[in-house]
């Protein structure tokens, strides 16, 4: 009877895997940049998701197919650009309705959209994203501005530049990232940005890499837990989690400093096939060999450049790029100590040291990992 259990519950989350991670069409957040040069000129460019925008799939949804406008949606990603453009045309002024730039004392900054960019429809269950560029005008007497992006329409990451196009100076503000309805910390536009507290900077980064392992990072959880299946013992568990960090850390950095670059047509599909690798090796291998450290350390440097791509959208900040960094990889090992310490509650308490650990647990839900992996392996390569 407790084996059957157990099958059942690995077959349930088998079957999770497979239908939330495999088949979903993930809601992105938007990315707004807002640039302001010396003559007080505002120029605002938001790249989100059209389609989600006219039909309100917002950031509840971890994807669209969760939204009872489903249908809606997948009929509005086959239209091409004029199509798509005359729907949004109609939804024009709920938008700069409900978008808002403000000046310290709330009062609002008009805003016009003067230019829509869509891209032709391509493979229909990847976002296509838009670009909608607004424009307005600021006092030069302003110090700071606040933009709202509403919750109706997603999470929104948010970064503004002051250009001063006569001397040549510019100068970013670091990302925020705006979630549950809130609108920005003032935007300065004094002379130097702003810089944000350095607890900030860390709180920040330490939430974005954390978020990336849970919820979002299903590749990397299947990785983790290939790690996990095969021994439940602390010492070689350790082994490996610390050589995938200490790989993964020092590609991750050498990216974001433009020292290695790798598209992620070459590094999403060869992340899956490590996935598929340590799932196989799981099954096939009897015990736990040196090599296998080496191995993962090889896939930790390649996760890094995994990494690197999701910092690239938020960018890192000039005078706290260190702090950022180790920030984010906190994050990332709270993540991973996280479904660790879950795969350990749910599983290795209770049955890692059973004689049938290996021909009913590890070897069933490492073929699902591996399947699964190389599913996405050749839907990459299709991309």
């Amino acid at each position: 009877m407790l084996v059957y259990s157990i099958k059942k519950l690995l077959v349930t989350i088998f079957l999770f895997f497979l239908t939330t991670g495999v088949f979903a069409d993930v809601v992105k957040p938007a990315l707004v940049e807002i640039s302001v040069n010396q003559k007080g000129q505002i120029d605002v460019e938001v790249r989100a998701s059209i389609e989600a925008l006219l039909t309100g799939i917002d950031g509840r949804y971890k994807n669209t197919k969760d939204s009872p406008n489903a249908a809606e949606y997948d009929v509005f990603r086959k239209m091409s650009e004029d199509n798509l453009g005359a729907e949004f045309n109609k939804f024009k002024s709920k938008f700069l309705d409900s978008v808002k730039l403000a000046l310290p004392n709330a009062e609002r900054i008009a805003l016009e959209v003067v230019k829509i960019k869509i891209p032709e429809p391509g493979y229909t269950k990847v976002p296509r994203i838009s670009v909608i560029n607004l424009q307005g005008s600021v006092d030069l007497s302003t110090e700071s501005i606040t933009w709202y992006y509403p919750m109706a329409f997603g999470d929104n990451a948010v970064r503004l530049r002051q250009v001063d196009d006569v001397k040549q100076k510019y100068h970013w503000s670091e990302w925020q990232w705006l979630k549950d309805d809130q609108a920005s910390e003032p935007l300065s536009l004094t002379e130097v940005v702003a810089r944000r507290p350095i607890y900030k900077t860390v709180a920040n980064y330490i939430v974005i890499g954390f978020e990336h392992i849970l919820p979002k990072g299903l590749d990397h959880i299947l990785f983790i837990l290939g790690l996990f299946l095969f021994s439940t013992k602390f010492k070689p568990l350790l082994g490996q989690v610390t050589m995938f960090t200490i790989a993964h850390t020092i590609t991750l950095g050498l990216a974001m400093n433009g020292i290695i670059s790798l598209p992620a047509s070459i590094v999403e599909p060869l992340i899956a096939l490590s996935i598929a690798y340590v799932g196989v090796e799981n099954v096939f291998s009897k015990k736990l060999r040196s090599s296998r450290l080496f191995l993962v350390f090889g896939f930790g440097l390649l996760h890094g450049l995994g990494f690197a791509s999701v910092l690239s959208d938020f960018g890192m900040p000039d005078d706290a790029f260190a702090t950022a960094l180790i920030s984010f990889n906190v994050g990332v090992e709270l993540g991973q100590l996280t479904i660790i310490l879950g795969a350990f509650l749910l599983v290795g308490y209770w049955f890692g040291e059973k004689r049938w650990y290996k021909s009913r647990i590890t070897n069933p839900v490492s073929m699902g990992i591996a399947i699964i992996a190389l599913y996405w392996f050749v839907e990459r390569l299709g991309a």
